[in-house]
């Protein structure tokens, strides 16, 4: 599906923020936990070398909230302004409420509308687009939009497959006008629900509810099917650009910087080559934070943008992808944050965090590593 929002005036991003939680879990513990396996065969076979968990007490809407208040205090802007409250994750605190209404009590964002949606992996890119058009419709309103998930309370550790990717985190921006020829140039969009089977957690909805069987045979934990998924993002992500760019008269090298979902290192180093990225800067802290889900896009953007490593004016490619199976790119025009950036807005969320590197050519010729 392609959307088209003609909005009177430039959308964009006004500020950025993200939150990691404290403990970090290197390869090594990993390896520990998951039986068969080295931190070398980790790092070889993924790229990534560290991810954080939340700390028992932590939820969902609290790694949100935290970085919900970074993205609002870069952005100069309070939380009883926010018009609409857009949380995308797989992972809510429950099934109801809804995790947006825990973050905007949390927040005193008493004046959003707020709801949740679930589209995984794709969720941040899927939410700006839903922000745009809100925002678009309703001048002079404002959108905050998170991308929050906590998946180190779904694996199963006697799974390799999932349980060396996955980790927890939160990014989030707030969304309103921005001076043209700054902001959203367009957005992409795509659902493949005929290989819905690829990524999925069995039970605790209406089909398979909770129950004691359910909990004994691992029917709450993530699961899937990784080389079906590195098929659908090689044969769904990359046809995608082609469109995009044209519709708004950009050329492929003209893209100066690639912020994709943080799925797997050795698969994103393919896809850059598939997508004809090599001349972008691709943008890729799960070297340090693995697959952080909904949250991935929006906490690569914000690290990026903090160290910066974003100029003004540059175009930006965000691409995310997963369950469901669905896709998601937004071509955007960078507009460096005002006040709260150029102050050097710092929060806990952001101590002691480094920038990551561009993604390192040598890897990309590391495909095997995949298979």
């Amino acid at each position: 599906m392609t959307t088209h929002v003609a909005p009177a005036r430039s959308i964009g991003i006004l500020g950025t923020g993200s939150y990691l939680p404290k403990e970090e879990i290197t390869n090594e513990e990993i390896a520990r936990r998951v039986p068969g396996i080295t931190a070398e065969w980790i790092g070889r076979r993924t790229l990534i070398h560290g991810r954080r968990y939340a700390a028992p007490e932590e939820a969902t809407s609290d790694l949100a909230r935290h970085a919900a208040t970074a993205a609002l205090q870069q952005a100069g802007v309070e939380a009883d302004r926010i018009d609409y409250l857009i949380v995308a994750t797989s992972t809510g605190d429950a099934p109801l409420p809804p995790t947006s209404s825990l973050v905007q009590n949390d927040l005193g964002a008493h004046r959003a509308a707020c709801f949740d949606i679930n589209i995984a992996c794709a969720g941040f890119v899927y939410a700006l687009d839903i922000a745009r058009a809100l925002v678009a419709l309703r001048p002079g309103s404002l959108a905050l939009v998170i991308g929050a998930d906590l998946y180190s309370r779904f694996l199963d550790y006697d799974d390799r497959g999932t349980a060396v990717l996955l980790g927890d985190g939160a990014g989030a921006a707030v969304v309103g006008a921005v001076p043209e020829p700054y902001g959203i140039l367009d957005i992409e969009l795509s659902g493949r629900g005929d290989v819905h089977e690829l990524i999925w957690i069995e039970g605790g909805g209406s089909r398979v509810p909770a129950s004691a069987d359910t909990v004994a045979n691992g029917g709450h934990f993530l699961r899937m099917r990784g080389r079906g998924v590195a098929d659908f993002v090689m044969e769904n992500v990359p046809p995608m650009i082609g469109p995009l760019l044209a519709r708004t008269g950009t050329a492929l090298d003209q893209v100066a910087h690639f912020v994709p979902h943080q799925a797997n290192g050795v698969l994103l180093g393919e896809l850059v080559q598939r997508c004809g990225l090599t001349a972008a800067r691709t943008h890729t802290p799960l070297v340090k934070y693995g697959n952080m889900g909904a949250a991935s896009v929006p906490v690569a953007l914000d690290e990026a943008s903090r160290a910066g490593l974003l100029a003004d004016g540059e175009l930006l490619l965000l691409a995310g992808f997963g369950a469901g199976m669905a896709a998601g790119l937004c071509l955007l025009r960078w507009c460096v944050p005002g006040v709260g950036a150029q102050a050097g807005v710092q929060t806990q969320a952001l101590n002691s965090r480094t920038p990551s590197a561009p993604f390192p050519p040598a890897l990309l010729a590391q495909k095997e590593c995949a298979q």
